[in-house]
């Protein structure tokens, strides 16, 4: 097997009967312990193939625009095209990369809030129309670079729930789209539609009602413009969880009968970007230092020490960090946790712990606490849930190599592309057979960090 990042050539190992992602893991622990111990992610495409049935059951017919910039590695992209779905680019790389797949202009939007000049004219030349504006700023720039752009007024919603920082927001209120429509109007650009943003942190649904609440108000405020607006997205804010995804159909169907039926001609998309990918992407990193530490320097400030003081605490350095796979983390909670590939006994004694990135900077702290068994140099740590914000540009900062990929899909996500219709040729040539896992006995299989 080989992997792949950013690579048209890429490669799509079909598993065997039998065979599974943790195989896959196994053996390529098994394969990198002998050849130099990279980071690396197995993604399981067809978990997309999964997640986009599961999208059309519970949330058609609203059509799902995925967020480039949550993972923009030739494997989803292509796997998504040929699905269906449409794409929302922050950039002018990423509009290239989705055009490089011959998706059609009508199913990019171009969302970034801040939009450079340049990057406007690339959209007007590529027939890129739509995009995204929350302000009489961008409303200018938009109608000096792009006189033919169809706009989706950004607006805010209200979805801090109590104990969170706000975060930076964009969206404009209900008063100034009134202002940003006479601009509109005098400037002779068109507005399509309304866009919001509910985050996927936010645990009160009924900001979803009072955001398509705003939303029915501005389509009425724009009839007296004189606009003719047929384009509602609901953003994204998806996490993954089918509960979740149930849980907002349940809340936003009714409002959308009521304020968009279907005979009102609007056309309800959304972007869901983790929600695809977030659960696809594993990622194993390898210990490569360890430290023991004072305990009460490893502890939350204001957490209570607890511990006996002879139990020995451990920090762990591994050869990824926020300056590659964890960037996310410099902005959010990480919302996975470690998992020891190695064997261990169930009454083994666990101590606490912190995981850190290969850099030696004070901001590459990657688990601030945990609880593991005593680990070894060599040892490897499995990281769930890794391919949404993990997977786009990354930083070259003291000369990060970016992991390989190992793409995996099992023969029964390649059977229903297939009995599907959406198998083209040009991307099945990137398929070849796994005919077997590497048959390791338990102890090879455990002990390869060794």
């Amino acid at each position: 097997m080989k992997g792949f990042l950013e690579d048209a050539n890429y490669s799509i190992g079909l598993l065997d009967e039998g065979a599974t992602l943790a195989d896959v893991i196994d053996n390529c622990i098994y394969e990198h312990t002998h050849t130099g111990k990279k980071a690396f992610y197995v993604g399981d495409l067809g978990k997309l193939v999964r997640n986009n049935m599961q999208w059309q059951n519970v949330m058609a017919p609203i059509k799902p625009f995925y967020p480039v910039k949550c993972n923009s590695t030739p494997g989803v992209l292509e796997i998504l095209g040929t699905l269906g779905v449409g794409f929302a680019c922050s950039s002018k790389s990423e509009m290239a990369l989705v055009q490089d797949l011959g998706i059609s202009p009508e199913n990019i939007i171009y969302t970034n809030p801040c939009k450079q000049a340049s990057q406007i004219k690339y959209a007007a030349k590529a027939g890129i129309n739509i995009m995204t504006c929350d302000s009489d700023i961008e409303l200018k720039k938009i109608s000096r670079n792009h006189p033919n752009a169809k706009l989706l007024l950004h607006i805010a919603t209200e979805d801090i729930t109590a104990g969170e920082e706000m975060n930076m927001k964009f969206g404009t209120t209900l008063k100034n789209c009134r202002h940003l429509m006479e601009c509109a109007k005098e400037l002779g650009v068109q507005i399509v539609g309304v866009k919001f943003h509910v985050s996927g942190s936010c645990k009160d649904l009924q900001t979803y009602i009072h955001a398509l609440s705003d939303a029915r108000c501005v389509f009425d405020m724009a009839e007296e413009f004189g606009f003719k607006m047929n384009m509602l997205d609901i953003g994204g804010g998806f996490t993954g969880s089918e509960l979740q995804l149930e849980e907002v159909n349940h809340v936003i169907r009714p409002l959308l009968d009521v304020y968009f039926p279907k005979e009102s001609g609007v056309n309800v998309i959304a972007e869901p970007g983790c929600y695809y990918v977030s659960s696809a992407f594993t990622l194993a990193v390898n210990v490569i230092a360890k430290k023991t530490v004072e305990y009460d320097k490893l502890l939350p400030s204001g957490v209570e020490q607890t511990r006996n003081d002879d139990e020995p605490v451990f920090t762990y350095y591994i050869n990824d960090g926020v300056y590659g796979s964890f960037a996310s983390k410099l902005s959010e909670k990480l919302n996975t946790i470690p998992e020891v590939h190695k064997k261990y006994k169930e009454d083994e004694p666990l101590f606490a712990s912190s995981l850190w990135g290969p850099s030696c900077d004070e901001l590459d702290q990657i688990v601030e606490s945990c609880l593991l068994p005593e680990l070894s140099v060599g040892d490897w740590l499995i990281f769930d849930n890794m391919g949404s914000g993990t997977l786009g540009e990354q930083s070259t900062f003291n000369d990060y190599q970016r992991p390989l990929i190992y793409y995996m899909m099992s023969f029964s996500d390649w059977d229903e592309m297939q009995d599907a219709g959406i198998a083209s040729d040009t991307l099945m040539k990137n398929f070849f057979f796994v005919p077997s896992c590497i048959q390791l006995s338990p102890e090879e299989r455990f002990s390869t960090a060794a």
